[in-house]
């Protein structure tokens, strides 16, 4: 693969920033928090030879433009919708997991017509439901509470050496394979630096709360199932998001191909990039994209 171009896409009102790269039929990164476009890098480059790989920053996250308030999963699907219109791309396949990975959900139920197949690895999706706040979980989920305080970007962003502390804690404790960011870390803490970027990320965690209460509770409003082609491969050894929670994916998914991803934690893409390329593309070859 060639080095991965980079553009600004103004779309929505915002301008995002785009890595690409690749050639073939469409296929859309999704990044989760916390993280920006580079954490795809290594699965960029092992499908550039069959796909056009678009990996945006979703906005409030690396070069993109910040939201001046919460921005939600709804908010990321809006902006996606526009950018797919601005990239002149009729038809996509899409693949993310975490934040981008609840993004996807609206995104769906928007614009079915132009996903030809979605590719999850570990998000948050309904049917989690009141495990997502069970007493065992308090000291993995404490960070969604604490990112929407007022001091948090503060604290976090006081020095280089509290943001490294922050984020090493996640990109690390998450993962299964414990080095799997050490080569770009300190891309990560340049990143999570820069102007805006620490709020623009927590502006996540204040849009989510609402819903996440609500499902919390088992109030999570109902919905039709989506129909689009979907393959999850979710992690073995998730601490965030346990593998028995995909037990109920099928009331999300009404086409759903689910198989645990063995040997990986919480970033398969950056963990075992070959085998994350190869699930990627053997579903999307499944489907015929």
């Amino acid at each position: 693969m060639k080095p991965v171009e980079k553009t600004t896409v103004t779309a929505n009102g915002a301008k995002l920033h785009v890595a690409h790269g690749g050639q073939g039929k469409p296929l859309l990164l999704l990044h989760g928090w916390p993280e920006f476009w580079l954490t795809w890098e290594p699965v960029m480059r092992r499908l550039a030879s069959r796909y056009r790989v678009i990996a945006p920053d979703l906005r409030g996250f690396g070069e993109s433009d910040k939201p001046s308030g919460p921005f939600g999963a709804n908010d990321h699907a809006a902006d996606l919708i526009a950018l797919l219109e601005q990239l002149s791309i009729e038809t996509i396949g899409v693949v993310g997991h975490d934040v981008g990975g609840t993004a996807m959900l609206p995104l769906a139920r928007k614009a079915s017509h132009r996903i030809s197949g979605l590719f999850f690895f570990d998000f948050v999706y309904p049917g989690i439901g009141p495990r997502m706040g069970a007493p065992d979980r308090l000291n993995e989920i404490w960070y969604q509470s604490f990112n929407q305080m007022e001091m948090a970007p503060a604290l976090v962003g006081a020095t280089r050496e509290s943001c490294r502390r922050y984020f090493s804690h996640f990109l690390r404790h998450w993962a299964y394979r414990k080095d799997a960011f050490d080569d770009v870390l300190e891309h990560f803490i340049d990143n999570f630096l820069k102007p805006g970027n620490l709020e623009g990320g927590f502006a996540h965690y204040k849009a989510a709360h609402e819903g996440r209460l609500a499902m919390i509770k088992g109030e999570a409003p109902n919905q039709p199932p989506i129909g689009v082609p979907t393959c999850v491969r979710w992690p073995e050894h998730d601490p965030l998001c346990p593998y028995a929670w995909t037990d109920r994916l099928g009331e999300t998914f009404s086409n759903l191909d689910l198989a645990p991803f063995p040997g990986v934690g919480h970033f398969p893409h950056r963990e075992n990039p070959d085998r994350a390329a190869e699930e990627v593309a053997g579903f999307f070859g499944r489907i015929g994209w």
